[in-house]
This record gives C-alpha cells, sequence and structure tokens, in this order.
C-alpha cells in the first residue's frame, strides 16, 4: 500500500514524517552510535524539543469541505503559530496537564528567549555535542 493515507496518523508515515521534517533537519543523517544515546537525549530535553514547542513556528491546518463531499486542507496565514500558541488557542486544554504545569508557568519559559536567542542557543549545544561525539569516535577507533 502506498506511504500516503490521509487522515491516518497510527502507521509509521507520522513517524517518517516527523524524522524528516524534524530530526534530520537538525540533527542530520549520519549514524549516532548509541552509546551517546544519553547526551542526545539530554541535548533534545534540553535544547531541541523547548526550541520546537516555544520558538519554531508551524503550519496548522483549516479543514474545508469541496463541493464533491472531499477534505481539503488549507494552511491561512492565522493558523501559523507555535505549538505552546495553538494550545494556548485550544478551549479548555488544560484537563489534559500534568499536575504542576500551568500555561502561564510554560509562556513564561517561551518568552525567557527570543526565537533568535533560542535558534542561535540550539545551533551552539548541537555543535558542542557533535564535536564531543567526533572527538569520542575518532578516540575509541
Amino acid at each position: 500500500m502506498s506511504g500516503k493515507r490521509p487522515r491516518r496518523s497510527n502507521d509509521n508515515g507520522l513517524a517518517e514524517t516527523k524524522n524528516g521534517a524534524v530530526v534530520r533537519k537538525h540533527l542530520g543523517y549520519a549514524h549516532i552510535p548509541q552509546r551517546f544515546a544519553a547526551e542526545l537525549n539530554a541535548f533534545c530535553a534540553q535544547y531541541l524539543n523547548p526550541y520546537l514547542n516555544f520558538h519554531r513556528p508551524c503550519l496548522f491546518a483549516e479543514e474545508l469541505i469541496d463541493a464533491k463531499g472531499r477534505i481539503r486542507k488549507r494552511y491561512p496565514q492565522r493558523l501559523v503559530m507555535t505549538p505552546l500558541e495553538r494550545l494556548a488557542s485550544i478551549e479548555k486544554f488544560e484537563g489534559f496537564w500534568k499536575p504542576g504545569i500551568t500555561l502561564q508557568a510554560l509562556q513564561r519559559k517561551a518568552v525567557s528567549l527570543t526565537d533568535n536567542a533560542a535558534a542561535a542557543r540550539l545551533n551552539d549545544a548541537r555543535q558542542r555535542l557533535f564535536l564531543s561525539i567526533q572527538k569520542r569516535s575518532r578516540s575509541a577507533a
């Protein structure tokens, strides 16, 4: 079966799309040995995930039904926002939080850095991570 399956988010297509659009863009295509997984996870938790959730704009779709009954997706400018902004725009989303997390705390975290400062911080951290991996990979070989 073809890889394109509209509105079927429970298969590998969703994961592969994220790999191409997010993971590969920021981490590249090179193999990273498993022994560096803990460092890579720490990098993602500390730098990549906050950048993606608080500073990187995303296109959110608006579904319209055409004259033939097909669902068409449009991406209007008003729906370009960060995942945090999108979450804040949804009514009654508070019931899905982990205990102790508030929208105000996340918004304070988001405005603690500008978008450009967050991108620079991410790039610096990524460069340090890969230099560390490269240095230790050479010495281990």
